[in-house]
């Protein structure tokens, strides 16, 4: 593949297709951060662990939504921790990888996201993902040439949704009115 005919997915959604049992993949939504000709790398979005954010970050209570999941963002570096929010102050700081949510890009952004009591509460939002999703090489472009994942635009509304378990249904749902719409090759019209 040339460098002219590489598309980035970056901002893209990877939704895991029904036959994918890979466990660190099944029914998951990945949001795509990095996609370049050398690897890719993205954040699964609807995994919660067993591990409260108050408990990840030492025990302490003293931080906003200390009951809250950690997300599993997949199984590249499991100690690695993210944040994606919303709080839109912090902007100019942290990079926007879909329109109004942010990936905190420094210790500073991190800290006010998960310690500075909430001003609004119901509006700003987090979500703490440890580890992430990554590939290498033309690995990713296999695995949805193989059928493993579908792409669509990521919608910011579902990156963090309170319910995380309903994500793959409505990235499906979503799919599969996106193919109905597409002119598609049948190779037996009648099954039209």
């Amino acid at each position: 593949m040339s460098e002219h005919d590489f598309r980035s997915l970056q901002g893209c959604f990877l939704t895991a297709s029904e036959h994918l049992r890979d466990p660190n993949f099944y029914r998951s939504v990945v949001l795509m951060l990095e996609h370049s000709a050398e690897g890719a790398m993205g954040l699964v979005i609807n995994r919660p662990s067993a591990t409260s954010i108050g408990k990840a970050l030492g025990g302490s209570d003293n931080v906003n939504d200390a009951g809250a999941p950690v997300f599993i963002g997949g199984p590249v570096e499991p100690t690695s921790l993210f944040i994606l929010h919303n709080c839109a102050r912090l902007a100019a700081s942290d990079r926007e990888v879909s329109p109004g949510i942010f990936l905190a890009g420094s210790e500073h952004s991190f800290e006010t996201v998960v310690r500075t009591p909430l001003q609004e509460p119901g509006q700003q939002r987090f979500r703490l993902i440890s580890g992430y999703s990554g590939w290498g090489p033309q690995q990713l472009e296999g695995e949805i040439a193989r059928g493993d994942w579908h792409l669509q635009p990521a919608d910011s509304t579902l990156i963090l949704e309170d319910n995380p378990y309903g994500i793959w249904e409505v990235c499906r749902r979503r799919l599969r009115r996106m193919h109905r719409l597409l002119q598609t090759d049948v190779r037996n019209p009648e099954w039209n």
